[in-house]
């Protein structure tokens, strides 16, 4: 492949939101938070990485068009929507929903003496007006150590949960001084890396907690830890 472009995105150069019982950092323009440069990548549209306050939450709102994908850091988070599902989900679980057509939810703190920690992902779909979907897996994180255990992908079939679009995510537990790759699985995807923990270099860029990078234009990336690091990788199409 030619023609790498590539983007960085430091840490303490997000977007932040503080409303007294959510703090919220935003990799992309939401809400509040506009930065003409820093809107999308490729399909890739929302990256928040959210702290809940004990007890706390989003009531009830609406959502459609979107895939919207959740992944716990920390806590459990009490999930309730449209459709009728009601679930608790932790560290170690992965949630898609489709909202397609539309759909409301709420999100919780389930516990009252702890922060729930997580990061909301959101994707533009390679299809509209789908029906709505809830999906919800739990993951042994033990086959993460020292390697990328794949969370999601196209294929209803394939391992972890599916989403409408040609997109794959992945996350890694590796001790320090690993050196491991990722081959793309389609041709023009990109790749936005997101480093939960630890520090990464990354096709010769140093990545430290939290920040992010996104690159187009490769078939692989080489990765070297630099400390004991968790990573979050999302395959995306570059084109809505």
């Amino acid at each position: 492949m030619e023609n790498i472009n590539k983007v960085i995105h430091r840490s303490d150069t997000r977007g932040h939101a503080a409303e007294g019982w959510l703090e919220s950092f935003h990799t992309f323009s939401f809400a509040n938070y506009y930065d003409p440069q820093r809107v999308r990548f490729g399909t890739l549209r929302v990256l928040n990485d959210d702290i809940i306050e004990a007890g706390m939450g989003f009531g009830m709102h609406p959502h459609d068009n979107m895939e919207i994908i959740t992944i716990p850091l920390e806590g459990d988070l009490e999930h309730r929507d449209s459709m009728g599902n009601t679930s608790v989900i932790k560290y170690g679980d992965v949630q898609v929903m489709s909202a397609g057509t539309g759909v409301f939810h709420s999100e919780y703190n389930k516990n009252g003496d702890r922060p729930v920690k997580l990061l909301q992902i959101w994707v533009f779909p390679n299809k509209r007006g789908v029906t709505p979907r809830y999906g919800q897996l739990s993951l042994n994180i033990e086959d993460r150590v020292n390697k990328f255990q794949q969370i999601l992908s196209p294929d209803v079939n394939d391992e972890g949960l599916w989403i409408h679009q040609d997109a794959w995510f992945s996350i890694g537990r590796f001790d320090n001084e690993k050196e491991f790759g990722y081959k793309l699985k389609r041709e023009n995807n990109g790749i936005y890396i997101f480093i939960i923990d630890g520090e990464v270099e990354v096709n010769g860029e140093k990545l430290g907690k939290r920040d992010g990078m996104g690159i187009s234009g490769v078939d692989e990336l080489n990765f070297r830890t630099l400390a004991k690091s968790e990573v979050l990788i999302m395959e995306i199409p570059m084109t809505i």
